[in-house]
Order: structure tokens, then C-alpha cells, then sequence
């Protein structure tokens, strides 16, 4: 069980034992929405978890208490694997006797030289417990639903297994009828079903295996520097550890020593390991390939960038697509309408004169065919292995809802800065047209200072140039234009052109000239007059320009959209591939508060927009977006308000999570389609007479089988990022 505060409201997960298909999640979900002070409530059958949005007022026990009520069990985070364990052994057990005693009574049943004197009576003693005992979970299942006035497929399962069993038994023991009996009828009904079940169910914790496979990734211990070893969790934040070459990194933190290079592919999905050094940033869980390091701890347990992981993707797999509500509305009332046609079937066989025996056997053949075990599987296994397959990517879906959101764009927003680009900015050179060396430096020294109190990549770099800083007063910063400050007695300003009153024409043609090549400028100066021009470059991320053709690819219209001069935009834009589409835009100069309006605007055109970013100032944009699309390298704040994250900066990561998404979505329109075809045609074959119910249970549990293997192949999602991949169809 888990919660997490909301603002005003709490959120609570509680694992629920005993769902046995779509219906019991919805009438869970149905009867938890109700309560008093519940904002929403989510209940997923293919996790088996329930998410509730809800004010402080009510105690998680409430909820335990209604679930009970309903006749299922709320399991701790400690027992929901050994329950799931004990269920699926069960089922098995069941099975087993269902099987070894199914095959004989069938063939007795079927094949008229296998028969002998009171065989009926000897196939009628192996059913019963075939069907009381194999089958009882169906029955207990259906007497508590019926206790709740209610329906679910295990009503129509007990209904038409019972059933068969009982008319067979009347008409053996009354002698009434035309003799024939249909003891094989239900045995082989349960025996079909209860496979599926088994098959489903294994299929279903193979699709949760990504997700145990991040949670079992952390390292157990971690190794101080003066060399004791402790559990994972008696780690502080503040504390150093060491790596040792081929460990995990204990949690996230900073290197304080050391140089070595690290595979951080199961979590960012990139096959390249990636050099650290002391300053940078690891992720915990990731392995330390040669070098030794020392790491100091900035992040530990319930906030580490792996947890972090875990619970967004946990969140997104009990979330639901809009698409789940007709499957859900439909479900609803399937089985009780079921049970009408199939009443309408027995009587209409009787009333046209037909003899009991078909009119039975067309009525049980429509209660088995009619269960609708496919379609309550449809979205949640598809949300399930899609966003569990995106996690093993580096990718997290943040919910069914960002599925349909995915599919719907058609155009894409990139920032420049630390998207497009590595945010590496490194000065090329310093230019102070009529000022000698030493005026040049001390002017650099100045800036330099001011700019150590800003935490944008580009005053990073400038501070970086310039090590040795004076004391900085009365720092003031002005978002997209730049900052200033009284440094050592001095009135000083760095930043773009709008900063400076006064821009003598040397100046101006300096940084003219620089940003024709593609370079960003930052000029400096005192007074509110420019005198200096830093001259800065970033470089452009290697697979920026796949990633364009990937999204072009993809049918998306590409807008490039950066705080940069215009001729630096148009410069990377060239050297990407942007501008090769006729749709293509580049939009520079633009304010941070300005990108959420050019999204607005773009909305206003009748596009779906996606907007991908990694800072602070991208935030309202993100939210402001159709589809928001954080990469990871970027800030919390970036991520909170994105829909789609990438752990790692890949700018073609992006390409894979905007695909996987769209196959994801795929994969579910096919689970429901076939579906709803599988019923649509099927029931009125059973109707009719055409289908016998030993071929409806069988078809039923392949229809289930379906769904499952059709969002297993989600497992086998490659991307753009793979070696040789193929064009991916979205």
C-alpha cells in the first residue's frame, strides 16, 4: 500500500487479490468512486492495483474495508507476490485434476467404441469434480457477485457449466428427454477455461516483468570510504562511497574523486557508456565500468531517479486511455445481456418445436461465448507491457491518456539549448574592441563574477573561462535577456542585446560577425554600455539530425524554437536537417514566458502539439502542450510537468518514445477490435446452433490468448536506437 500527498488530496494504492476479469475491476473501481471525498478512482485488472485520488479525511482502511465488502482482498506490498504465487498454483492444481479426468470422460463421451454398460453414470462421477471442485472459483466468484446484485464473467462461466451438469443429471437419473447427456459439455468447459486463466495470468506477470526488473536493479550495500559496508538503506545523503570497478553505484550523487566510465543503459536505454569524472552526476543502479570512484550522496531511497522510474511507471500502468471506457461501458452490461440472449435462445429453440436437448445446448453455448475475459484485458495488458517495455527504453509513458495524446500530433516543438544540443557551451574567444589587454581581462573578471551567481548553461561556461571570481552584490537575473550586478564597486551587466542601453558599432560588429558563423554571443559591459563580447559554441547532440529525419518520418511538422539569435537558430536548424519539410519553422529570440503562447498559437491553427524540453523555464510550455516530452538530463521541475520523460538526453530517445507510444496504441485498437468482433460474430453463431459450447469455451479462451500475445510483442519494441532498425511504422 501506497501514498502519496497531492496538494489538498492524498493518492492511495492498494494491491486487490481475487479479480478474475475486466468486470471485477470495474465494480471495484465503480463502488470506491462512490465514496464520499474520492476525487477518482482507477482499478486496474492487469496489475491488480487500485489507485484512489482522495481528501485527507478518509483512512486508507475505508477502502480496505469496501473492497472486502465486495468480496476481494487488499494485499500489503509484502504479500501481493506470494499471493499471486499461490493463485497461480492453484490454478494449476485445478487444472491438473481438470485435465486427467476431462480427457477420459470426453472420449467416453465421444467416441462410441470406447463405451460400455453405464458409462453415462461413470462420466457423470468424473464431472462433478471437474466442475464443483476445478471450477470453484468460478462458482464462489459468481454467488458473491450475485450477493451484489451483480454480474461478471465468471457468472456466465458458473452459469453454463452448472447448468450442463444439472440438465445432464436430471435427464439421467429422471430418464426424461431423448436421453442424451452433456456431462463432457461442462467438464470441458471449465478445463478450457481454467487453461486460459493459467496462461493468462503467467502471461500477465511476464508483461510486469520490466517493472520487477527496475526495483530488483538498486545495489543491496554500499561501501564507505573508510571501508565499512552497509545496507543500501542506512545510506544518508552527505555520505561518500565507493565504487569499485564492475559495482553498482550505491544511489545517485556526485563524483568526488576518480574517473571511470559508466553503463548507465539499464536505465537511460544508451548502449554507450558514459565518462565521469569528479563533478559529475551518477545515477544509482548503474554500473561502474573500470576506474575507481568516490561518490558523494545527493539523493537516497523514495527519491532516488530510479524510484522515481518505478513510480511513474507504476502510476502510468494504473492509469487508463479514454478508449478503456467503451470496453468498460460495454462490460458492464455484456454479461447480463448475455444471459438474456441466451434465455431468448433456449426459448425461441423450444417455441419453433426443436427438441430440449439443442435448445439447452445453444443456450449454454451462447452464456460461454459471450464472456467477455478479451475485452477487459484489452487496454490495461497493452498500457501494461507498452509502458513496462518504455521503461526498459529509458522511455516513461506517463498513462493511457498520453497513448492517445501521441497519436494525435502533428507537430513537434524542440528547444535548442540542451535538447537539440549537449548545453555544453564552452567560450571560443573574448573581443573588447578600444580596450587593451589588462582592460579586456578585468572586464572579463567582472563578468565572469556576475555570472557565477546564474545557473543558465551559458553563464556556466563564461564563469567557467574566467576561474578566479570578485565579490558579486545586489545580483539581480532577468529571465531571456541576462544579469547584472556591483561587483567589486563596479555596476556591471551580461547579457543579451535588450540589456544594454548603448551598443557602440565595434561591439555590434564584433558580435554580428561571430553569430554569422553560428556562434552565440553574449556581450558584457559596465554603465548599461557594451564593451566586451564573449563568443560561445555549443555543440550539437550526435543524433540530433536522426532524430529530426525520425520525426519527419513520423508525419510531424518540426518547429525549432530557442532564446538563441536568429542566425544561430538557422545555423543548427541547417545542420539538422530542419527546414527540409515544407511545414518546418524556426523561431528564435523568444522570452521563456513567450514559448507557452507559441504553443497556444499553434493549438488556435487546429494542430496537436508536442513539446520537448529540459529546463525550469520550459515548464509552462510543457504543460501548456498536448503532449509535454521532458528529457531526463533536464531539471524535476521539467519532468513533473512533462507526459512523456526520456532519462537520457537523446534527442532520438524522443523518436522512440513518440513511436513506442503509437505502437502501444495500435496494439490496443487491434486487442479491442478483435474483441468486440470475436462476440459480435460469435454469440449469434451460438444462438443459432452453429457453435456447440465445447467450441465456445474453446474459442473464448483463445480470444483471451489473443490479447495477451498481441501486447506481449510489445516486449520486442526495438526503436530508432537499435543498430540496422528498420523504419518504424508509427
Amino acid at each position: 500500500m501506497q501514498t502519496d500527498l497531492e496538494s489538498a488530496n492524498t493518492r492511495t494504492d492498494i494491491h486487490v487479490g481475487g479479480m478474475t476479469c475486466g468486470a471485477c475491476a470495474s465494480r471495484i473501481q465503480q463502488k470506491l468512486g462512490t465514496l464520499s471525498g474520492v476525487s477518482s478512482a482507477q482499478v486496474n485488472f492487469a496489475t491488480g492495483q487500485a489507485s484512489i485520488i482522495h481528501d485527507l479525511s478518509i483512512p486508507t482502511e475505508a477502502f480496505t474495508a469496501e473492497v472486502a465488502a465486495l468480496g476481494y482482498e487488499v494485499l500489503t506490498d509484502n504479500n501481493a507476490e506470494q499471493a499471486e504465487d499461490e493463485r497461480e498454483a492453484d490454478l494449476l492444481q485445478r487444472l491438473i485434476v481438470a485435465t486427467v479426468l476431462t480427457l477420459p470422460l470426453t472420449l467416453i463421451s465421444m467416441v462410441s467404441a470406447l463405451r460400455f454398460d453405464g458409462w453415462d453414470w461413470v462420466v457423470g462421477a468424473l464431472t462433478v469434480p471437474v466442475i464443483i471442485w476445478s471450477g470453484w472459483p468460478f462458482h464462489r466468484a459468481a454467488w458473491m457477485n450475485l450477493r451484489h446484485s451483480s454480474t461478471t464473467m465468471d457468472t456466465l462461466v458458473s452459469l453454463g457449466s452448472l447448468s450442463a451438469l444439472v440438465w445432464s443429471a436430471v435427464v439421467l437419473i429422471g430418464n426424461i428427454g431423448d436421453g442424451h447427456v452433456y456431462f463432457e459439455t461442462g467438464a470441458v468447459i471449465v478445463s478450457l477455461i481454467l487453461l486460459g486463466k493459467w496462461l493468462e495470468l503467467r502471461a500477465k506477470r511476464r508483461s510486469g516483468d520490466a517493472l520487477r526488473a527496475l526495483a530488483d536493479l538498486s545495489a543491496k550495500t554500499a561501501l564507505l570510504e573508510d571501508g565499512q559496508e552497509i545496507p543500501i538503506d542506512d545510506l544518508n545523503v552527505g555520505m561518500r562511497f565507493v565504487v569499485r570497478p564492475g559495482e553498482k553505484i550505491a544511489t545517485d550523487g556526485i563524483v568526488v574523486d576518480g574517473r571511470s566510465a559508466v553503463d548507465m543503459s539499464m536505465i537511460t536505454g544508451e548502449p554507450v557508456p558514459v565518462d565521469v569524472s569528479t563533478g559529475d552526476e551518477v545515477i544509482g543502479a548503474t554500473i561502474n565500468a573500470n576506474g575507481s570512484l568516490v561518490v558523494e550522496a545527493t539523493q537516497v531511497g523514495y527519491n532516488t531517479a530510479l524510484a522515481q522510474i518505478i513510480r511513474l511507471v507504476d502510476q502510468a500502468q494504473t492509469s487508463r486511455a479514454t478508449i478503456q471506457r467503451l470496453a468498460d461501458r460495454v462490460s458492464a452490461v455484456f454479461v447480463p445481456l448475455a444471459i438474456v440472449i441466451a434465455s431468448i435462445s433456449l426459448l425461441g429453440w423450444l417455441v419453433l418445436g426443436n427438441n430440449s436437448g439443442d435448445a439447452f445446448t445453444a443456450a449454454v453455448a451462447v452464456l460461454i461465448i459471450a464472456c467477455p475475459c478479451a475485452l477487459g484485458l484489452a487496454t490495461p495488458l497493452g498500457i501494461m507491457v507498452g509502458t513496462g517495455r518504455g521503461a526498459q527504453l529509458g522511455v516513461i509513458i506517463k498513462g493511457g491518456e498520453v497513448l492517445e495524446d501521441t497519436r494525435a500530433i502533428d507537430v513537434i516543438v524542440l528547444d535548442k539549448t540542451g535538447t537539440v544540443t549537449e548545453a555544453a557551451m564552452s567560450v571560443t574567444s573574448v573581443a573588447a574592441p578600444g580596450l587593451d589587454t589588462a582592460a579586456t581581462n578585468h572586464l572579463a573578471q567582472l563578468a565572469a563574477s556576475c555570472e557565477a551567481r546564474s545557473e543558465h548553461p551559458i553563464a556556466v561556461a563564461i564563469a567557467k573561462h574566467v576561474p578566479e571570481h570578485l565579490d558579486v552584490e545586489g545580483f539581480q537575473n532577468y529571465p531571456g535577456s541576462g544579469v547584472s550586478a556591483t561587483v567589486a564597486g563596479e555596476q556591471v551587466a551580461v547579457g543579451r542585446r535588450s540589456l544594454f542601453a548603448n551598443i557602440p558599432e565595434l561591439v555590434e560588429k564584433e558580435a554580428t560577425a561571430a553569430e554569422d558563423r553560428g556562434a552565440t554571443t553574449v556581450l558584457a559591459g559596465r554603465n548599461s554600455t557594451a564593451e566586451l563580447v564573449f563568443v560561445l559554441a555549443d555543440r550539437i547532440k550526435p543524433t540530433s539530425r536522426d532524430a529530426v529525419a525520425a520525426f519527419h518520418q513520423q508525419g510531424l511538422d518540426i518547429v525549432l524554437l530557442t532564446g538563441d539569435n536568429s542566425r544561430t537558430a538557422q545555423t543548427v536548424a541547417n545542420e539538422i536537417g530542419i527546414g527540409t519539410q515544407a511545414k518546418d519553422r524556426v523561431i528564435s529570440e523568444v522570452f521563456p514566458e513567450d514559448k507557452a503562447a507559441i504553443i497556444s498559437q499553434h493549438q488556435a491553427q487546429g494542430h496537436r502539439v508536442a513539446m520537448v524540453g529540459d529546463g525550469i523555464n520550459d515548464s509552462p510550455a510543457l504543460a501548456q502542450a498536448d503532449l509535454g516530452i521532458a528529457v531526463g538530463t533536464g531539471t524535476d521541475v521539467a519532468i513533473e510537468a512533462s507526459d512523456l520523460t526520456v532519462v537520457s538526453g537523446d534527442l532520438l530517445a524522443v523518436a522512440d518514445a513518440i513511436a513506442l507510444s503509437r505502437r502501444t496504441l495500435t496494439v490496443i485498437k487491434g486487442n479491442l477490435f478483435w474483441a468486440f468482433a470475436y462476440n459480435t460474430a460469435a454469440i449469434p453463431l451460438a444462438a443459432f446452433g452453429i457453435l456447440n459450447p465445447m467450441i465456445a469455451a474453446a474459442a473464448m479462451g483463445l480470444s483471451s490468448l489473443f490479447v495477451v500475445s498481441n501486447s506481449l510483442r510489445l516486449r520486442r519494441f526495438a526503436g530508432y536506437r537499435t543498430p540496422n532498425t528498420a523504419k518504424l511504422a508509427s
